[in-house]
């Protein structure tokens, strides 16, 4: 075996790399790629799931961090006419040169546990270019993504993740999985961006301080956390219960808290 194949997962790269064939057949099964789609792979590493997502017969662009994988990846794909590389951290990549079309990318990753958050984020700006996407991440953080109003899981990930995507949590991966194994156990998820949103905010921007501010101290009562933003008057004007911790609210809530912040803030705005 060559060297380019004895690559070691490294640690500063959150890098484990996934290995079993019935795992791999059951996320590509999922994903179910087709010849005239966009897929775009983040952190392909070894390729395990490169070559199937190839073999659909799609167009792949793959962006990987990790210098010393390149040569790997370009031995294994890099006669593949649709294969196309791009060496950079992904959480600084614009995912509009890829594509301008909305809704058209279909986006893939086994992510590092440590930029996962980050990087959903990161793609959210570029939700109205993403059909989906199709991610291997902590087992905790997919149950965050997909938490329910009145549970310990949902706070502020989940309500900014819902409010721009349906998320489904399909299945978890053990540890067994990868090489190195982790410590922790992996999940699969679909992000899948709404077309028309379901509770569109008159200021995303506010919406994030709102929910950021709530649960900054969750255990309190939004008639505390929110009182730098929103007086008490103000909170049950939106319709909702001040006595009520940030868990206990649903999306819908937040978004008229938002709406409410948005329309004091353009009463107060002096004239041009």
């Amino acid at each position: 075996m060559s060297e380019l194949y004895q690559h070691r997962a490294r640690k500063r790269f959150g890098q484990n790399f996934l290995h079993d064939a019935g795992v791999i057949h059951r996320i590509l099964r999922a994903i179910h790629p087709r010849a005239d789609e966009r897929l775009v792979e983040i952190g392909p590493g070894q390729g395990a799931l490169t070559e199937g997502l190839l073999g659909s017969g799609a167009r792949l662009d793959v962006i990987e961090l990790d210098l010393d994988l390149i040569p790997l990846l370009k031995l294994k794909f890099g006669l593949e006419p649709r294969f196309h590389l791009h060496q950079g951290d992904a959480l600084k990549f614009d995912f509009a040169r890829l594509c301008g079309t909305p809704h058209s990318l279909r986006i893939v990753g086994n992510l590092p546990y440590n930029i996962s958050t980050p990087l959903i984020f990161h793609l959210l700006e570029h939700a109205g270019l993403i059909r989906d996407m199709h991610f291997m991440l902590q087992k905790e953080v997919v149950e965050r993504l997909a938490a329910e109003p009145g549970g310990g899981d949902w706070g502020r990930l989940s309500i900014m993740v819902q409010y721009h995507c349906r998320v489904e949590h399909l299945f978890n991966v053990g540890p067994g999985a990868f090489n190195p194994p982790p410590k922790v156990d992996s999940a699969i998820v679909r992000l899948v961006p709404h077309e028309t949103l379901p509770h569109p905010a008159r200021d995303p921007a506010l919406l994030e301080r709102i929910v950021r501010e709530a649960f900054n101290q969750r255990r309190k009562t939004l008639r505390n956390t929110l009182k730098g933003l929103l007086a008490a008057t103000d909170i049950e004007a939106a319709g909702v219960d001040g006595s009520l911790r940030p868990e206990q609210l649903d999306l819908a809530a937040f978004v008229r808290l938002a709406d409410h912040l948005h329309a004091r803030t353009e009463e107060h705005r002096p004239p041009e």
